[in-house]
This record gives C-alpha cells, sequence and structure tokens, in this order.
C-alpha cells in the first residue's frame, strides 16, 4: 500500500515536471516564430523619417554627403532667385508644369517651386521612368542634350531631363516629375523628409 503510494506521488511528480519542462519548450520555441511576424529594425529605419541639417547649404548647390530616405537618395538643393525666376517663367518645354499629376507630390508642393520653401528643393533622386539617378547639371549653360538648357537634371541612361523643380522636358522617356517626399521644416536649418508637419 505504501508503494502504491509512493508510486503515485512519484507518477504526478514526473507528469508535472514533464509539462512543465514541455510547456517553456514550447514558449521558447514560439517566442522567436511569433518575433519573426514583426518588421526587424532595418526594416523599421528604411521607413523611419529622416532629419537634415542645411545650415550649410549654399544657393546653387546640391547637398552632400547625399542623404537617403527608404534607401533612395534625397536632393536637397538651395535655388538662387534667378533659378526661381526661371521656374516661373521657362515652362514651355515642360510636360507637367503645374504638377497636376497626382501622387508625384503632397499637395503644399503643387506649386512652381515644388516645395514648402520656394529656395529649397527636396526631391526623390529617382528617375521616374526607370529608376536610375540624374545627374545635376546647375549651370545655365548650352549642353549636348540640350542647347537651350536652363539648368535641372539630365538622366544618361536613357536622356530624361529635368528642371530645377524636378519637372519633367516634354518628349523624354521618363513620363513624370521627379517624386516630392512629405518634408516639413523643424527649424530654419533643419528639414525632416518622411513626414508631413500634420503627422509628426
Amino acid at each position: 500500500m505504501n508503494d502504491g503510494a509512493v508510486n503515485k506521488s512519484r507518477r504526478r511528480f514526473l507528469i508535472g515536471s514533464t509539462t512543465l519542462v514541455g510547456a517553456a519548450g514550447g514558449v521558447g520555441a514560439a517566442v522567436p516564430f511569433v518575433g519573426s511576424w514583426s518588421p526587424s529594425a532595418k526594416a523599421l529605419a528604411a521607413g523611419a523619417p529622416i532629419t537634415i541639417d542645411i545650415s550649410r547649404l549654399e544657393a546653387g548647390e546640391l547637398l552632400g554627403p547625399m542623404p537617403a530616405w527608404r534607401g533612395q537618395p534625397v536632393f536637397v538643393m538651395r535655388r538662387d532667385e534667378e533659378t526661381l525666376a526661371s521656374l516661373r517663367d521657362n515652362t514651355a518645354h515642360l510636360a507637367d508644369p503645374l504638377s497636376e499629376v497626382p501622387d508625384q507630390q503632397p499637395g503644399y508642393a503643387q506649386n512652381e517651386y515644388r516645395s514648402r520653401k520656394p529656395e529649397l528643393m527636396i526631391l526623390v533622386g529617382i528617375c521616374t521612368h526607370l529608376g536610375c539617378s540624374p545627374k545635376l547639371f546647375a549651370e545655365v549653360q548650352p549642353q549636348d542634350f540640350a542647347p537651350d538648357w536652363k539648368g535641372g537634371f539630365f538622366c544618361p541612361c536613357h536622356g530624361s531631363m529635368f528642371d530645377l523643380a524636378g519637372r519633367v522636358f516634354s518628349g523624354v522617356p521618363a513620363p513624370t516629375n521627379l517624386r516630392v517626399p512629405p518634408h516639413y521644416f523643424a527649424s530654419d536649418n533643419v528639414v525632416v523628409v518622411g513626414l508631413d508637419a500634420e503627422n509628426s
């Protein structure tokens, strides 16, 4: 009788211990599995807004080293008054001078400057044709690819051209203007790319 009581106690102990160890093992296996459903830190960072210091950016200069947002280069340039005047007056050769194609810029950048502040250009530096990165030709002087060049971006891969507001020329492979990312100015010298002020 004592042997039966001892065996029952031992059996309960072994069943309880096995259940406990099995449950702990199940939780240990489930935690990394459930954790894999969440985006990685790298993925979260890729979509996170970026803060850019523009305090040393001179007129006519493209910010370098070039910042990246969502793995894409961001063109940031300070434009002078002569450039701004050319953006207002020189539009006959543009396919979409009024930025009417939706989703290419936020509403506050649907103007001839395509920015919150006229003097500051902020563009995603990816050609809307096949994803190459256009090169800046800021000087207003004749170029082989455009004799009446007024400054802007030229994509050497397939010949697409954009002005210094990222507006696409007519008759080139790129179908739309360069994209303006959501952005706002945290101060006179700091711009945040990837968020509108309303959503910050």
